[in-house]
């Protein structure tokens, strides 16, 4: 099995998780966070923004989903050719799943 976390733009989240449902991924967590990318935020006019909303969104899938997940998020993430900010994806392999009412190991 594979965790997916997808750091994107909060106006992009909706998309994405009706995207995801749509394809039969109902099971997502969503967490506010702030951070910046490498580029260390953005400025407008003499502002600087270190910090920027973004949300995560994290789901395990079976192995062979992955890159239709991947898909899903890249596609209703990206807001133009080469936009700065669009967010990122990391996929880790998960070694146990534990149901925690049950204790019983799901893998």
């Amino acid at each position: 099995m594979k965790m997916i976390r997808a750091i994107v733009r909060p106006e992009r989240t909706s998309i994405i998780l009706d995207e995801l449902l749509d394809a039969g991924y109902s099971a997502v967590t969503k967490v506010d966070v702030i951070g910046r990318g490498k580029q260390r935020g953005i400025k407008v006019g003499n502002v600087r923004y270190d910090e920027l909303q973004k949300e995560m969104l994290m789901l395990v899938v079976e192995d062979d989903s992955k890159d239709e997940v991947v898909k899903i998020i890249s596609k209703n993430a990206k807001t133009g050719e080469g936009t700065f900010g669009d967010g990122k994806i990391f996929v880790n392999v998960v070694e146990d799943v534990y149901t925690i009412s049950s204790g019983a190991n799901e893998l």
